[in-house]
């Protein structure tokens, strides 16, 4: 009996032993197969796969904790928008001609507006028509120099990013006032060579059907009332070189025709160091205390490609005859743009110089004297 219960424990500890060596065994030649394949690759991820997944992560909302957003430093940040990249390549290559930004000593609080500041010429005599303007490539003898201003610029971010990239530096820009500019776009634009204008919006011809807004200059508004408007425009840009009736489109020919209107305005104007440029063609007045000029083209009036070949033909007829010419675009336009872009390129190659429209303006700084003297 005893000798049969110990046969019986022989033969259960015989299949245990079994068991636990095909245990090792296999473990074994597993890993030897696992030395020979080597590690496990991680599946390759694409390019776009990573691009895609890091804009999901930026989109989703972050986690708010009692009222507090939590942030997660780890993310990848957002990729920058497109219409953004080629202003970042228009100020690298323009650093050399940069236009001056805001300073501080030609700016005064305005009086009506808290949060606004006025131009207006230093103690030491700098005004802001010299300081802002910018610098002209050199001018051969004898070649004919175009001037170029853009108006309307700044009520649609998209388009005025597009200007600021797509034209040559010479090219001046009126910002509208009604626009809402970012100071990094507006330094955007001077990086790239830009000087820049305030528009001032005026009482257009086919008024009150023409309106160029609630803060606009009109003929049948009291001084004080255009005297704030005034002031309300001017101290929506800061670093102007000058101030131009042209506003989104519109000349404001009724008010300026209008001496007893226009003639405060212009003193105003002359008191702050800056230099007019008049949108209507050849119809500037001639001041001594005023540096002023008018257009003698109005690009795209009506704004139709074929017009404005017509008008880009006459401006450069009219350099030719005169050695100089301003050219006006009323409303900042993606065909405009576009028609600009190409015209300009090709102006070197028929014997024209762009230039800012300061150096053009009589007497307005140092470089116009200089160049006007050639």
């Amino acid at each position: 009996m005893q000798r049969a219960i110990w046969r019986r424990r022989l033969a259960s500890w015989r299949a245990l032993a079994v068991f636990w060596m095909a245990l090792f065994s296999t473990a074994g030649l597993g890993a030897a197969a696992l030395q020979s394949l080597g590690p496990v690759q991680p599946k390759p991820i694409s390019v776009a796969a990573r691009r895609d997944e890091a804009r999901e992560n930026v989109q989703k909302p972050e986690p708010v904790k009692g009222g507090v957003q939590v942030t997660d430093s780890a993310r990848p940040a957002p990729e920058a928008k497109p219409t953004q990249v080629p202003i970042q390549a228009a100020v690298g290559s323009a650093a050399a001609r940069r236009v001056a930004s805001p300073d501080p000593t030609l700016l005064e609080p305005a009086p009506h507006e808290p949060t606004a500041r006025l131009p207006r010429i230093a103690s030491d005599g700098r005004s802001p028509r010299v300081v802002y303007a910018a610098m002209p490539a050199a001018v051969p003898n004898g070649a004919a120099r175009i001037a170029l201003l853009v108006s309307g610029v700044g009520l649609s971010e998209k388009d005025t990013q597009a200007a600021i990239s797509g034209l040559p530096g010479p090219v001046s820009l009126a910002i509208s006032a009604y626009a809402s500019m970012k100071p990094a776009v507006l330094e955007a634009a001077r990086a790239a060579g830009h000087e820049l204008f305030a528009s001032v919006p005026m009482e257009p011809q086919g008024f009150p059907q023409n309106d160029e807004g609630p803060q606009a200059l009109l003929t049948g508004s009291t001084p004080e009332r255009n005297a704030l408007n005034l002031e309300w425009a001017l101290g929506r840009i800061e670093g102007a070189v000058g101030a131009t009736g042209a506003s989104d489109g519109m000349l404001g020919e009724r008010f300026a025709e209008a001496g007893g209107a226009m003639d405060p305005v212009l003193d105003e104007i002359a008191r702050r160091g800056l230099l007019y440029l008049d949108p209507r063609p050849g119809r500037s007045r001639t001041r001594p205390d005023l540096h002023a000029r008018s257009v003698d083209v109005v690009i795209d009036d009506p704004p139709a490609r074929a017009e404005m070949e017509a008008k880009l033909a006459t401006l450069e007829r009219v350099a030719r005859e005169k050695g100089v010419a301003v050219g006006l675009v009323g409303r900042l336009q993606p065909v405009t743009l576009d028609r600009l872009s190409k015209w300009t390129k090709a102006l070197a190659a028929r014997g024209f110089v762009l230039v800012p429209v300061s150096s053009l303006v009589p007497n307005s700084s140092p470089v116009s004297n200089a160049i006007a003297s050639q």
